[in-house]
């Protein structure tokens, strides 16, 4: 395969996780707006407290991953610098390590 049909392949599947990753941002935004709203019940404070809080640190991790295709550094470890196979971003779209540094550093 040429280099530039790799790279148009690349791009498509970067668009295609660009999108995913935006539209994972879009439902846990509405999400955390549903779990903040008080519901009055104190029996479900603990959960929801819990539940805001996972869904805040999955914000968190999108919005990183969309900036560092913004600025370009997406699909790169954050910990060795060395390519994020394609196929793990595909399951992971918001993944900085490679699998190894994943195991590694946990």
């Amino acid at each position: 395969m040429s280099t530039n049909l790799r790279d148009t392949a690349d791009q498509q599947r970067i668009t295609r996780l660009r999108a995913t990753l935006t539209t994972d941002f879009e439902a846990q935004t509405a999400r955390l707006t549903e779990l903040t709203a008080d519901t009055g019940d104190p029996g479900e404070a603990h959960t929801r407290s819990a539940l805001i809080a996972a869904t805040r640190q999955s914000l968190a991790q999108i919005g990183d991953a969309l900036r560092r295709m913004a600025e370009g550094g997406y699909g790169t470890c954050e910990r060795c610098a060395a390519p994020i196979p394609v196929e793990r971003l595909e399951v992971l779209p918001q993944a900085r390590f490679c699998v190894p540094c994943q195991q590694k550093h946990g």
